[in-house]
């Protein structure tokens, strides 16, 4: 990486456009940067810094303020870097965030964000790469291949920094080291690493949590069967562990419990068949006496139920013959009850008839023939109803007709008042429109006119602001040329008295000569005329100082006041582009005018927007009163024409009807009258039809009757009606003679089942069931015998599950312990490698996987350092890197030792002198650069600057560093050094120089001859 040109414009100390051409300053390689302090030499290594990487190296960062206060207010503040890298040219232009003057601001500034460019020179000319702040950063990121922390400490080499590294203890130089080598994968493997041994640590834990639970299982099955009890009770012996016992293999446990339970459950399986053995026998003797005994119950209660049947034998005898005679009789209850009906119904009919006639009498009708009066009423009946629609038709018509007359009336007078308010609103809507002409031109000028009134306001403020700042920055301006007149006699006092210093050292040198001894100038023996002192040199010293302190204090107060001045000079710029020049007086009347106007135009637009809301009203108030009119108009006039259609429908109807009516008032009453005459009618018609027909019924059933009497062998129909009997007789008599012949097939097949016939040859035999109390007896002993098999075989049935589940729970203990080995091997070596890399455990040097890198890194840098080491201390002194163990279980392996080639003794870098120091810290410094160029992928740093130190150092010394630097030129490098030191100024001919002035800073290339 090699810088070819810096361009600076307001940063820092630099207030006017500096360029800098590195590749015309490094011609010779080597090259001094140097200035008075404070007139910004670390600001041009910070100008670099923030080109490449948008902020600047350490603390100075914090502070934030880039800009140059000398600078002018609007000129921007630009850093343009152009470097070379990787064989590929770029420039990149940034500019920090910063406070531009706003000519409208009200506080006379507005904020710029800060800006990057980044171009790229390709074929010869440029092209743009990037404008946006992060792409430019990673751009360069990936070019450069550091980061800002490695580049300030490769390419900057600030020496106090290492000197500090040099004397640090162990953990001060690892932040340092793992900020330079990036060596956070380190750590990271190491947190992956103790992550992975705490998982495979869990692992083991939960293989061995399910063990134990398998082995709880085991135990609580074990309990259930209440297997050490029962075997501890079996062969007379203590009772037996339910659960492993210390130094006892689970899985030996597990094979004696497995054992044990398998034998329970045999012994339980033998005790269940003897017991249900044992339960069936008595179980059969019970069921024997006890079938015996309802053998003979039930031959003993048959034999009861046949001597009962025997005695209603003739009972059912009769019953039988009277059910016999009342189902022949049964036959004829149709024929005899169709003769008892149509008797009943002939009288019924001749009563209704003779009623019917009485009635026609009285009405005035023909009795004689009322079928044919019947007809000739039905017809009229027909015509009157056919015309019944017509009536109600002229009904409605009638009504219509005087509500539409009265809707013609109605209409009409609406439609007229509608005229006469619509007339008046019109006069309304001229009116108002004569009103809003002369508004409308005044009010559209009121946002423009609020807006003149506006600025006419803020004129006046700006006005009166500029009048005030224009008075403070006279009496500064004041001050500050007072200030200026005063530090430059102060300056001169301070010059004057230096160069009577300076001349007094010719009298001081003169008193120490002495004959015939050499001088220290101008090395002769023999002084001629020596000059004479003026004054002690301590006075003048003093003189000296205390000039110089009151030239400072002036210096200081003189630049407050010229920021104070710039300050104030950047308000009234603003307040001046703002218009604050303006007379007050002109102002105030702008002002004054233009409220005015704008309160005239305000009144007018209030006044606009009444009277157009009430034009709008009326609009709408016309458009609602036309549409009532001509909505009167058009039903007045339909409502007409309708009254006339109606009136000449009404007569023709009228005309049609009359000669219907025949007297009544409407063809409605006349057609009532006709029914109730058609109902009398057709009652007689019907009263005469039911006599005929129940004549005729009569004689068909008694006919009927005749015929059945002779078939069923009765003599008569009242000998029939005898044996006829009740529906419930007849229901009793069934029922009876049903049971009666049901016991008797019952009895019969009783006495003939296997059980009455084998209990009539046992009670033949004399051979009885058993008493009562006996059977009892036997049906204790057999429930009681069923109810121990059942518990004897569920408890072996539990058993067998048992001796199931443990077998199960055995086999999957096995298997997840074999499962478990490897796990458990791997967790172990996990947990003993993470404690190695986190520096514990077997780890005696307590040294870390990242602290181990990190000391093969400080071994590769005091290798580099040590061969400059070695040049610069004239071969005494050489750096080495130390693991030794640190006290007190202390963390080793960053530890750094100077080894003295001279004495072959090793010993601290503390120890060191401040030249020795310096000399360390430098090598230290160069070494590390190499180390880290290096790591960033073999990037080649052809730049390089080194910070002060040198005037710590003896003339050899410094000889012998210069020599070490000069080699730093091998291979096309470049090597500025930032010194005061005078020396380095003779001995490096270019050089880059900072200028110190009132106003800013500047920079100067220049080429010294050597003396």
């Amino acid at each position: 990486m090699r810088i070819h040109r810096l361009d600076i414009v307001a940063f820092g100390p630099f207030a006017t456009p500096q360029h800098i051409d590195f590749d015309h300053l490094s011609a010779q390689g080597l090259f001094l940067l140097n200035g008075a302090t404070g007139a910004g030499k670390t600001s041009i290594l910070d100008a670099i810094c923030f080109a490449l990487y948008g902020s600047v190296p350490g603390a100075r960062q914090e502070g934030k303020r880039l800009r140059s206060d000398h600078a002018a207010p609007g000129v921007e503040p630009r850093v343009v870097c152009e470097f070379s890298a990787r064989g590929r040219h770029f420039e990149v232009t940034r500019s920090p965030a910063w406070d531009r003057p706003s000519a409208r601001g009200r506080n006379g500034f507005t904020t710029q964000q800060a800006k990057t460019l980044l171009r790229e020179r390709v074929a010869g000319s440029w092209e743009e790469k990037s404008s946006r702040n992060d792409e430019v950063g990673a751009e360069l990121s990936d070019v450069l291949g550091m980061d800002r922390e490695q580049f300030t400490r490769v390419v900057m080499l600030p020496q106090g920094d290492f000197a500090a590294f040099l004397r640090s203890k162990a953990n001060d130089r690892l932040d340092l080291l793992q900020k330079l080598f990036g060596t956070q994968r380190f750590e990271a493997v190491e947190r992956q690493l103790l992550q992975q041994a705490a998982e495979a640590t869990r692992a083991v834990q939960d293989n061995a949590s399910e063990l134990k639970l398998l082995l709880d299982r085991v135990a609580a099955e074990q309990d259930q069967l209440d297997l050490p009890a029962a075997a501890a009770s079996a062969l007379g012996e203590p009772e037996r562990e339910s659960e492993p016992q210390p130094g006892q293999e689970p899985e030996a446990w597990l094979s004696g419990v497995e054992a044990e339970v398998l034998a329970e459950w045999k012994r339980r399986q033998d005790e269940a068949a003897n017991a249900e053995s044992v339960s069936t026998r008595l179980m059969e003797q019970f069921q024997d006496a006890q079938e015996k005994s309802l053998r003979h119950g039930r031959l003993s209660a048959a034999t009861q139920r046949r001597v009962l049947l025997e005695l209603a034998a003739p009972r059912a005898m009769e019953n039988k013959e009277m059910l016999a005679k009342h189902r022949r009789a049964a036959v004829l209850s149709g024929q005899l009850e169709a003769v008892d009906s149509a008797a009943s119904k002939v009288k019924a009919a001749q009563v209704r008839v003779a009623g019917v006639r009485g009635k026609l009498g009285a009405a005035g009708l023909e009795a004689a023939n009322p079928g044919m009066a019947l007809e000739t009423i039905k017809a009229n009946s027909a015509v009157l109803e056919a015309r019944l629609p017509d009536e109600q038709r002229l009904e409605a018509i009638a009504v219509r007709l005087a509500t539409m007359s009265d809707d013609v009336a109605d209409h009409q007078a609406s439609a007229a008042a509608s005229a006469s308010v619509l007339e008046q609103l019109r006069l309304d809507v001229s009116t108002v429109e004569l009103e809003i002409q002369p508004l409308e031109p005044l009010a559209d000028k009121l946002t423009e006119l609020e807006r003149e009134a506006a600025e006419a306001a803020e004129l006046v403020e700006i006005v009166a602001r500029h009048a005030t700042v224009s008075e403070e920055l006279d009496g500064i301006t004041r001050k500050h040329l007072q200030a200026r007149s005063t530090s430059q006699d102060l300056r001169q006092q301070w010059l004057d008295v230096r160069e009577l210093r300076l001349a007094n050292a010719a009298g001081e040198l003169a008193a120490s000569l002495r004959s015939g001894q050499p001088c220290a100038v101008c090395g002769s023996e023999e002084h001629p005329q020596p000059a004479a002192a003026v004054q002690s040199a301590l006075s003048l010293a003093q003189d000296e100082e205390a000039a110089k302190e009151r030239f400072e204090a002036s210096e200081e107060a003189l630049g407050r006041l010229t920021e104070q001045l710039s300050s104030t000079a950047q308000v009234l710029a603003g307040l001046v582009a703002q218009g604050g020049s303006t007379d007050a007086a002109e102002a105030r009347a702008k002002r004054a005018s233009a409220r005015e106007a704008v309160a005239a135009a305000r009144k007018a637009a209030e006044e606009l927007e009444k009277l157009r809301a009430r034009h709008e009203a009326l609009g709408k108030r016309i458009a609602l009163v036309q549409q009532d009119h001509d909505g009167s108009a058009n039903a007045a006039a339909q409502a007409s024409s309708a009254v006339q259609l109606l009136q000449e429908q009404c007569d023709a109807l009228e005309a049609e009807l009359a000669g219907l009516r025949e007297g009544f008032p409407s063809l409605r009453e006349r057609l009532e009258a006709l029914t109730a005459e058609r109902k009398l009618l057709q009652e007689a018609v019907d009263a005469e039809r039911h006599l005929d027909q129940a004549k005729q019924a009569g004689e068909d059933a008694a006919a009927s009757l005749g015929k059945a009497l002779t078939e069923s062998g009765f003599t008569t129909a009242d000998e029939a009606r005898r044996e006829i009997l009740s529906p419930a007789d007849v229901v009793g008599l069934e029922k009876d003679l049903s049971d009666f012949e049901a016991e008797s097939s019952r009895l019969d097949e009783l006495f003939a089942g296997e059980d009455l016939v084998l209990a009539a040859k046992e009670a033949a035999r004399s051979e009885l069931p058993l008493a009562e109390a006996a059977l009892a007896e036997s049906r204790i002993l057999a429930s009681h015998a069923a109810d121990d098999a059942r518990a004897k075989a569920l408890s072996a049935g539990l058993a067998g599950k048992s001796a199931d589940t443990v077998a199960r729970l055995a086999k999957e203990y096995r298997t997840l312990a074999e499962a478990g080995r490897e796990p458990r091997s791997r967790a172990h070596l996990l947990a003993e490698l993470a404690d190695t890399l986190r520096g514990s455990g077997d780890n005696n040097y307590r040294m870390s996987l990242n602290t181990y890198v990190l000391a093969a890194r400080l071994e590769q840098v005091a290798i580099a350092a040590s061969e400059r080491l070695v040049a610069m201390s004239d071969g005494r002194y050489t750096l080495e890197h130390t693991d030794a163990k640190a006290a007190r279980g202390a963390k080793s392996g960053l530890g750094l030792e100077v080894v003295d080639e001279w004495t072959g003794q090793r010993r601290d870098t503390s120890t060191l002198s401040g030249g020795e120091s310096f000399m360390a810290s430098l090598s230290l410094a160069l070494g590390l650069a190499d180390v880290v160029q290096q790591e960033a992928g073999g990037v080649d740093i052809e730049t390089l600057f080194v910070d002060e130190g040198f005037g710590s150092l003896d003339d050899q010394s410094l000889e012998q560093v210069m020599d070490a630097l000069e080699g730093l030129r091998d291979g096309g490098r470049v090597v500025g050094l930032v010194s005061h030191v005078a020396e380095m100024k003779q001995r490096i001919t270019n050089q880059l120089q900072v200028i110190k002035g009132r106003h800013g800073s500047s920079v100067k290339i220049s080429e010294a001859v050597p003396a």
